[in-house]
């Protein structure tokens, strides 16, 4: 099965693989990211949660600096906040990510989480956790009663002002998405989520493709980024299924490289976290080789609607407040 190196995005086309910055350690960010432009990658998934923005921002300068692409040949995206959700504050959310990345534009902001947390002004401490008080003897969440409608209508006036291209959400659910698309006046563009083999997400997808809105699997290897949060644990991994290792020995491929293959050949853009130089470079290589239509199903078969990021798990345990989003 022939897959495009750049999937589409309303009318726009954005690179299919990207690079991952969740857990990218301060220290190793701006290298990281300036390396990895100068092996490939045109495609960088930030966060403003992620508290590297500034050290990314430094990556991507040194590399448009050094004459390694064009700022209009990469497709940058980073991700609202929950402490911002209300409309008077998504602009001026939006507008420090873009100083710290040192851009200009994004090509695509997202609403990070359905989540409205109360607002933690940026000069008290930034980014903001999800705790609103760390300080206080019992902390927790503290919910914020915004509608989606008002954040997505303050995301709009960001494309309208020639501040963002496209606009999108991550970890929403189909009812949630139903729901957006009755008002929304500028498209849902991109919906990001958790997807693997073991979270196929079979009927979120087709939802997707009947409505024009590409997907973004995050965490698409599974288990391997939560077993060190103690999310996951060890036994988790996807990339020991015999069906994996079976494709991979035919293929002359790593267990990681079948499995993201796997993903972009359901047409969904992968961002894949890595800052080994040489996982890096493998997580590119998958446009040489194709699984076959029983390699596909049989990957697919592996599904246990097994989730990692669970807000309706890990707020409990971590955050003292029980907020599931997910049925």
């Amino acid at each position: 099965m022939k897959v495009k190196e750049t999937i589409q995005v309303g009318k726009s086309q954005m690179p299919t693989i990207g690079m991952g910055l969740w857990k990218l350690e301060k220290e190793l960010a701006a290298k990281a990211v300036r390396d990895a432009i100068e092996m490939g990658y045109r495609h960088l998934d930030s966060a403003t949660d992620y508290a590297n923005e500034a050290e990314v921002g430094e990556g991507i300068s040194q590399a448009l600096k050094e004459g390694l692409c064009t700022r209009e040949e990469l497709w940058v995206t980073s991700k609202l906040w929950n402490t911002d959700h209300r409309a008077e504050h998504v602009r001026p959310a939006l507008e420090r990510t873009l100083r710290d990345l040192q851009v200009d534009y994004l090509d695509l902001y997202l609403i990070h989480f359905p989540i409205a947390l109360k607002h933690v002004p940026h000069d008290r401490f930034y980014p903001a956790d999800w705790i609103y008080d760390p300080d206080s003897e019992s902390p927790k969440m503290e919910l914020d009663t915004v509608p989606i409608s008002e954040t997505w209508r303050a995301m709009e006036e960001l494309v309208e002002a020639g501040l963002v291209r496209h606009i999108g959400v991550c970890n929403f659910p189909t009812a949630l998405i139903h729901d957006l698309l009755t008002y929304a006046k500028i498209p849902l563009s991109v919906l990001q989520v958790e997807m693997h083999p073991y979270l196929t997400q079979e009927r979120l997808l087709r939802l997707c493709r009947e409505r024009d809105i590409t997907v973004t699997a995050f965490s698409p290897l599974g288990a391997l980024s939560y077993v060190p949060l103690n999310m996951a644990k060890a036994a988790d991994t996807v990339l020991q299924e015999p069906v994996v290792l079976a494709a991979a020995e035919r293929l002359g491929k790593t267990p990681a490289q079948v499995v993201l293959r796997w993903g972009i050949q359901r047409h969904v853009a992968i961002i894949p976290k890595s800052s080994n130089p040489k996982r890096q470079r493998e997580n590119l290589q998958l446009f040489d080789f194709a699984l076959s239509d029983q390699e596909m199903a049989d990957i697919s078969a592996l599904n246990r609607n097994q989730r990692f990021n669970d807000p309706g798990e890990f707020c409990e345990r971590v955050f003292n407040t029980f907020h599931p989003i997910y049925d």
